[in-house]
């Protein structure tokens, strides 16, 4: 099953965006290989709005979106789906100008890890005014957001649905332009699995991802997705029975068509993929899995 990617949609950096009556987007100027066209950050409401996903620290981008307001509106609350650099370091001079709260998932733990540093690193210096959990209701006056938990990208990242709208904010869980990095050591491929099997269970109608365009018919996109995971493990089995077991010798085979700057995102996505498949005993490695470790099937 192909993924049915969208990759062209019209916008211009600065301009707000009317998407649906409750829903505008402004995106960033920072487009690269993991942001597409760059962040897209959504106001939701009228009158007292929340803001998802601020993105990196911009000060055009923060005046952009303070530009984006209704004379007599205000930002109530700030939303952040998960702490990568590209989505949550304006949310504290959001913050700072507006007086607006901000409400995330609590980050994850992350332990020391000597693979490659990824473009959209994590935000080391954020501070949650309200942690939120799954299931929990974040309400403004004439929205209500239900906070959906879907680690794997991220063990703290959080999707939100509006209920108004039957429209769920994706975050970097679910992209329209491309598949999700999973890069350990707090990206997790057996989470990531189980998040998408999640979604599934939803009657979201559409989706807004932080990057590119929405995702229409959503449940037929995510199993897409994981059709694909499914065939990138296979890979990796079939790699190793070809008697691979180098990740890195793996990465020039199975992703020989794929831009050389993400190489050292999709070596670690086949990391994220053999942990999980040692998890499940399906394949083995000396010590703990890691980049340089020696992988066989069991």
């Amino acid at each position: 099953m192909a993924i049915p990617f969208v990759t062209e949609f019209d916008f211009e950096y600065g301009r707000c965006d009317r998407l649906s009556p409750l829903i505008r987007r402004v995106i960033c100027n920072n487009p690269g290989p993991f942001t597409y066209t760059g962040t897209g950050t959504y106001i939701i409401g009228n009158g007292d709005v929340a803001v998802i996903d601020p993105g990196p620290l911009d000060d055009a981008h923060l005046d952009a979106i303070l530009a984006a307001l209704e004379p007599d509106e205000k930002v109530s609350h700030i939303v952040i789906t998960h702490t990568h650099l590209d989505h949550s370091p304006l949310a504290m001079p959001l913050k700072a100008r507006t007086g607006a709260e901000i409400f995330a998932h609590a980050p994850g733990q992350v332990e020391a890890f000597d693979g490659p540093k990824l473009e959209e690193d994590a935000d080391e210096n954020f501070v949650p005014d309200h942690i939120v959990t799954h299931g929990d209701m974040i309400e403004g006056g004439d929205w209500t957001l239900e906070c959906v938990f879907t680690p794997g990208h991220m063990s703290g990242h959080m999707c939100y649905a509006l209920t108004e709208e039957k429209a769920l904010f994706s975050g970097d869980h679910v992209m329209g332009w491309s598949t999700t990095v999973i890069a350990p050591p707090d990206g997790d491929m057996t989470d990531y699995m189980a998040s998408l099997d999640l979604l599934l269970e939803r009657d979201d109608i559409i989706y807004w991802p932080t990057h590119g365009t929405c995702i229409e018919d959503p449940q037929n996109f995510v199993r897409a997705y994981i059709t694909h995971r499914r065939a990138r493990e296979t890979q990796v089995v079939e790699r190793l029975k070809a008697g691979d077991s180098d990740i890195r010798e793996m990465v020039k085979t199975m992703y020989i068509d794929v831009d050389k700057r993400l190489h050292p995102a999709a070596a670690l996505s086949v990391l994220a993929h053999m942990q999980d498949l040692t998890k499940r005993g399906l394949v083995a490695c000396d010590g703990k899995p890691g980049l340089d470790s020696t992988y066989r099937l069991n």
